[in-house]
């Protein structure tokens, strides 16, 4: 009885499709210590059964499942990455198997054509299957072979930024294992958030190329004058912020943006320079053409280009300068037919609080994503209101229950999370996925070398041509800014809030003491 279980814990699926006779004989030769030979026995028992032919297959599949399943996904090398050691690839004569796991009934029914199926461990202990893709026999291959990504590119005649997100997509689903990412926070938190959010795997460079902008907005907080950054300095970045992430075992992220990036006369330089490097790109910049657009895209892809809108046409037009509004949802539409991942952001003020919900619905089919934040009275934002505080409240609650049926509102300000926990919702990541992640998940790089926090308010950490970028996200200082205010300390959503410090300076308070002025959370 005892291995009879065990067989059946082995191939539950098999024993659905089994009648009791098969079965039974089955059993009864089965040897726990031959689970390899199971297949062929089971072979020989249905060899008579033609419409049983694709069994054994199915046993192999199954298999594969349990042994995934019992396998400790631990990584065994030192290599920058590597083969999941748990990950088994199946090559089957039989398609179709997938899915009669999942529903011993499903159709279509098995065929006898080949297929290759990966088996391997996800997250909190599922053990994932399917087809083997293009891309994963490919992510495979160039590591057994050790080719690397340049060299990958030149034998295809594809572009490095082609084959980079193979790679990094092969990460992210676990079928190849990185090293653990050395950026953690030691915070004391229970196991499960301390997994979820302690460590980032991903940082984020925000790039300042240039302050030139062909808009005037009324609440820009970066009007000074910089020089932008040469070739020279520009490729000196990419190469130290390359180290950086190796050094911390971390994927790198560059977000350009300015002033607008477009105006950067070298930008599809180093824009084809990011993406060789393996960096995931996107813009935080004004709408552009269609045919710049076109050319970037030749080089490589763009991940995402997020744009600002500040409420309906009259008040952002007023912002942001007449028949902004119209190009922008036009420039929408053309991000959407390229393809391209397209976010709007709002800053939040007094004056534009009440046309956030309507903006989300116009936005509604033509945003993949709408959030906002509150306005940082730095720069020109200084002569602006910021949103009452009531409101504000308010506008958190109705928010939340608009996004319910209007598709594409996201959440950014950490104080959602304050208005879930007290309503017993779930959390979600906060600003930058670990709450405020000034210096903890990203920085801001001025285009004169200047890094920040927060490009938000004043955060001066160093200069990138004077110390390098490990050097100043390892300083005290960067440990500072992690940590954030000391009144948020004990607060139980510290990992998805401590509110916004562009917010708190604005206020006049300090960063490192003082809590978020709009915080409702009583204590």
């Amino acid at each position: 009885m005892a291995d009879n279980h065990f067989l059946e814990q082995v191939l539950p699926t098999c024993r659905l499709i089994l009648d009791n006779a098969l079965w039974t004989k089955l059993s009864s030769q089965f040897d726990p210590a031959t689970l390899d030979a199971l297949p062929e026995l089971l072979q020989q028992i249905v060899n008579d059964q033609t419409h049983l032919a694709f069994l054994p297959d199915l046993a192999r599949l199954e298999i594969a499942i349990f042994q995934v399943a019992q396998c400790k996904t631990e990584r065994t090398g030192w290599a920058d990455v590597e083969i999941n050691p748990c990950l088994q690839l199946l090559a089957l004569q039989w398609k179709h198997l997938c899915s009669l796991i999942l529903d011993s009934r499903a159709s279509p029914s098995p065929e006898p054509e080949p297929e290759l199926i990966l088996v391997w461990p996800g997250s909190k202990g599922r053990v994932l299957y399917r087809p083997a893709l293009n891309n994963d026999i490919l992510a495979l291959k160039l590591i057994v072979e050790d080719i690397s990504v340049p060299e990958a590119a030149a034998r295809t005649g594809s572009r490095q930024s082609r084959i980079w997100p193979i790679i990094h997509q092969a990460v992210r689903n676990r079928v190849l294992l990185g090293k653990e990412s050395l950026i953690r926070r030691n915070w004391n938190m229970p196991d499960a958030l301390a997994e979820k959010y302690q460590t980032t795997d991903t940082f984020t460079l925000q790039w300042h190329l240039t302050q030139a902008c062909d808009l005037q907005c009324r609440h820009c907080y970066g009007r000074e004058p910089r020089k932008p950054l040469d070739v020279e300095k520009a490729l000196y970045v990419l190469e130290d912020f390359d180290a950086f992430c190796r050094q911390k075992h971390v994927h790198g992220q560059v977000s350009f943006t300015g002033g607008n990036p477009m105006l950067h006369p070298q930008l599809h330089l180093i824009f084809e320079e990011a993406v060789n490097r393996g960096f995931t790109v996107g813009f935080l910049a004004n709408p552009t053409s269609k045919e710049q657009l076109k050319s970037l895209l030749q080089k490589g892809p763009i991940a995402f280009y997020q744009i600002s809108l500040e409420g309906l046409e009259e008040h952002n037009d007023y912002i942001r300068g007449q028949g902004h509004f119209q190009r922008s949802l036009a420039f929408l539409d053309t991000l959407r037919e390229l393809g391209i991942y397209s976010m709007v952001m709002l800053t939040l003020t007094k004056a534009n609080s009440k046309q956030v919900l309507d903006l989300a619905q116009v936005l509604e089919g033509r945003a993949d994503l709408f959030t906002f934040n509150r306005l940082s009275m730095v720069g020109s934002g200084a002569y602006l209101t910021p949103a009452d505080k009531m409101e504000f409240t308010d506008l958190l609650t109705s928010y939340q229950t608009q996004a319910k049926s209007v598709s594409g509102m996201g959440f950014k300000d950490n104080l959602f999370n304050l208005y879930r926990l007290q309503n017993d919702l779930p959390l979600f990541g906060g600003c930058t996925g670990y709450g405020c992640g000034a210096a903890f998940n990203f920085v801001a790089l001025l285009c004169d070398g200047d890094i920040h926090a927060c490009r938000k308010f004043p955060s001066p950490l160093g200069n990138i041509f004077d110390h390098s970028l490990e050097e100043i996200c390892d300083s005290d200082l960067a440990h500072a800014y992690r940590q954030g205010p000391a009144e948020c300390k004990d607060c139980p959503i510290r990992h998805v809030c401590r509110g916004c410090m562009a917010v708190i300076h604005s206020s006049g308070l300090d960063v490192f003491t003082n809590r978020d002025p709009y915080c409702f959370q009583k204590g």
